[in-house]
């Protein structure tokens, strides 16, 4: 595309690129079977975007991609000025709360969902980080998380290990992506939050948690509070081997 290359030619650095690639791709495959763009176009991929689980900051840098995209063709008449209040207050979603969508997961014989809800919550991945998740680098313990420019390698149990490929096995795939459409393709993030969404009646859940993005962040403050609680046990150790030392060789020791 000539307009991704003018955004190297800019000096835009590799990752924005990137961004901006993807994110017009999203836009071509919205647009109608003419692939016309018209004055209220951009308007009605914003709410697509929305119905589908994207978050407002998300939707407005896609719209950004497009709008950019839009000047550079010179027809700025049919951008969408105006972005989405961002609200950065994420719905908490508790532990018991994940535990109940698991129960619920079982009871309604969704082993899909089940795992998707624990891989979320369980690994930290986001959605756009399935495709990472494949039988071999499960069966090698060797899934990448890449946020950025970091990358971590992501321990998974294995209690998780063992329910990823048994459910790899009964539907018979036997290398890549273990999440895939019935046609073989990742699954997408539109279908990934239907189907947790799903459980939120069974599990008393309310919709607005029921989403990769609350799951993760649950994984996110579980291993903060683990690492917190280590730390304190850390310095509880430190400060009896200084009273002991201390009761040794301090200057005015125990007689």
């Amino acid at each position: 595309m000539e307009y991704v290359a003018s955004l190297t030619e800019r000096g835009c650095v590799d990752g924005s690129v990137k961004k901006y690639e993807h994110d017009l791709m999203q836009f071509y495959q919205f647009l109608p079977p003419g692939k016309q763009i018209a004055s209220g176009t951009l308007k009605a991929w914003r709410s697509a975007l929305l119905k589908q689980g994207y978050a407002p900051r998300t939707v407005n840098a896609c719209i950004s991609a497009g709008n950019s995209f839009l000047a550079w063709l010179g027809c700025r008449d049919l951008q969408l000025m105006g972005q989405l209040a961002v609200d950065d207050v994420q719905p908490e979603l508790t532990r018991n709360e994940y535990l109940r969508l698991l129960s619920a997961a079982r009871q309604l014989g969704k082993e899909r969902t089940y795992l998707l809800v624990k891989v979320f919550a369980v690994t930290g991945l986001s959605v756009q980080e399935l495709p990472r998740l494949t039988v071999e680098a499960v069966r090698e313990n060797q899934v990448t998380s890449l946020s950025g420019s970091s990358r971590r390698m992501v321990a998974l149990p294995t209690c998780l290990r063992e329910e990823l490929l048994n459910y790899a096995r009964q539907e018979y795939i036997a290398s890549g992506p273990i999440f895939v459409t019935r046609t073989g393709k990742p699954i997408n993030r539109t279908a990934v939050t239907a189907c947790i969404q799903g459980l939120a009646p069974t599990a008393r859940v309310a919709p607005e948690k029921c989403n990769p993005r609350c799951l993760r962040k649950l994984y996110l403050s579980t291993v903060a509070q683990i690492r917190a609680n280590v730390q304190i046990l850390v310095e509880q150790s430190h400060e009896r081997l200084l009273e002991q030392e201390q009761m040794l060789v301090g200057w005015r020791q125990a007689n």
